[in-house]
């Protein structure tokens, strides 16, 4: 196989210091979105803008097989739970708010470093493009399903607000 510049171990490094900023933005915007009230609209949107992530499978060194999607789709599930599981809703002032979770952030970083153990490993056998194209997905699919799973429950929570 030829050499490409997305097997460089810079751009193994480079991308886990990057996770590593988008956890911690996400654990200050996921803190700052507990002071206001949920809507659809928040819960929905995020993973509407990741989905353009997806525009990295155009490049062939992301693209990967039928069973590294399968994979990446169950790992995302099973990881999803974890979020699912310590999300939770409160009906205040006639509003409807996500309670901020101590245990959000100790997920996020457990995932994160569980992410980039399986990066290195992984990262011996497959390509880094590969990687990251699984990565995506397997981020992509714990979204989804957790965003749902919040869409779900607020929208229970709307309900009894209207009665």
């Amino acid at each position: 196989m030829p050499f490409s510049l997305f097997d460089n171990p810079l751009f193994l490094l480079a991308s886990s210091v990057g996770a590593i900023g988008m956890a911690i933005a996400m654990i200050f915007i996921r803190l700052k979105a507990a002071k206001k009230p949920t809507t659809t609209k928040k819960i929905i949107l995020p993973p509407i803008f990741m989905s353009s992530g997806a525009l990295m499978y155009l490049i062939p060194e992301f693209r990967i097989v039928p069973i590294e999607i399968v994979e990446a789709c169950i790992v995302g599930l099973f990881f999803s739970i974890f979020l699912i599981k310590t999300t939770k809703f409160e009906i205040r002032d006639n509003q409807i708010y996500l309670i901020p979770s101590k245990a959000f952030i100790i997920i996020l970083f457990s995932l994160l470093i569980v992410r980039t153990v399986f990066k290195i490993i992984i990262g011996g056998t497959i390509s880094f493009g590969e990687t990251s194209g699984m990565f995506f997905l397997l981020a992509f699919a714990m979204i989804v399903s957790w965003r749902l799973t919040m869409l779900f429950k607020y929208n229970q929570l709307k309900n009894q607000l209207k009665n």
